[in-house]
């Protein structure tokens, strides 16, 4: 398919996350056209004019949605609260490949009955794990060292000096809840607040995290059958903070088992967006619309069905990939058991 022909439908395109991606997109092809909609589309006409072969469009989620006052629509990208399921039931529905990053573990299940009743012609990304996926796919790159994974904390640190638009504030605001963990192989979920945890910080300081329902931890089980998983959302100071700069978005990954060597070994790793968690959130969603269209020398993956970003985008040297778009890559430190 020619990249001139593809149109992609950004709702909440305009906004810090979605004008994020848009940005991306326009960075590696300068056809493809973007529509960015939203409920005050007026506020995205100079950021349709910056980025060529863009228009906006209205869309207001609670009014519904009728994908028929769009011409063909390629991708659907869902930067919004959606947790109605409207994007992604109308493109199910159309046979239109989506991209939603809003839902939680519990949030899911809508959609992935419905997908098993209809037939799936374009490929519909559960893609709700932190930043979009990029965190799943760096730990599915690190579980590769290992033969077998006993344990697997991970960690998302939100700084309050990170500006974020009205998406990541409602996601940071309604953290509070029960949260799904995998403990000693039993699935948990558990009150947030009575479960915290200590986590410690790149400047060596501690800070409480609580536990939280992203879509990362059944994925990783899936992949890794580590018995023993969490996710935690923390806030405090960032990477880029604690150096006088932008504030960062950082991601604290521990994996602990037997390597390949047969070693019983921790390892560490943090993954920093020093330009904050919209844009790497961005990243993220970016590099499953990159296998989906077709883009920067990506093989096009149009087969329909029902997809998570680690089961559509490649995690091999997937940190070094990441690196490419200014994302710092904290090497991993070892620790013997």
């Amino acid at each position: 398919m020619e990249s001139q022909k593809q149109r992609v439908l950004i709702v909440g395109g305009y906004g810090m996350v979605g004008s994020h991606i848009a940005r991306i997109i326009r960075q590696v092809d300068h056809r493809i056209e973007l529509i960015l909609a939203g409920r005050n589309p007026q506020n995205g006409i100079s950021l349709a004019k910056e980025l060529n072969h863009s228009e906006t469009a209205y869309i207001n989620l609670e009014e519904g949605f009728d994908i028929s006052h769009f011409q063909k629509i390629d991708l659907i990208i869902s930067a919004v609260d959606d947790h109605s399921n409207i994007l992604r039931e109308a493109a199910i529905l159309n046979g239109i490949a989506c991209i939603a990053v809003s839902e939680l573990a519990d949030q899911i299940a809508p959609t992935a009955f419905l997908g098993l009743h209809k037939t799936i012609a374009a490929p519909i990304v559960y893609a709700g794990h932190w930043q979009a996926g990029i965190l799943t796919l760096v730990v599915k790159e690190l579980a590769n060292k290992f033969s077998d994974i006993k344990t697997i904390e991970l960690a998302g640190l939100f700084d309050p000096k990170d500006s974020v638009g009205p998406l990541v504030a409602n996601e940071v605001s309604g953290f509070v809840g029960d949260a799904l963990i995998r403990k000693e192989g039993n699935w948990l979920s558990l009150p947030a607040e009575e479960n915290p945890r200590i986590i410690g910080l790149y400047n060596h300081s501690s800070v409480i995290g609580y536990p939280l329902s992203t879509l990362d931890v059944p994925s990783i089980a899936a992949f890794t059958s580590a018995k023993n998983i969490r996710f935690d959302f923390i806030t405090g100071e960032s990477i880029g903070s604690n150096k006088g700069l932008q504030a960062s978005h950082d991601l604290y990954i521990t994996i602990e088992g037997t390597l390949l060597s047969g070693e019983k070994r921790k390892l560490s790793k943090i993954v920093s967006g020093p330009r904050g968690n919209s844009h790497l959130t961005a990243v993220g969603v970016y590099l499953i619309a990159e296998k989906i269209l077709g883009l920067n020398g990506q093989s096009e993956n149009r087969i329909g069905g029902l997809y998570l970003p680690e089961t559509i985008v490649p995690c091999q040297n997937i940190s070094n990939r990441l690196k490419d778009f200014g994302i710092e890559i904290i090497e991993e430190t070892w620790e013997s058991l």
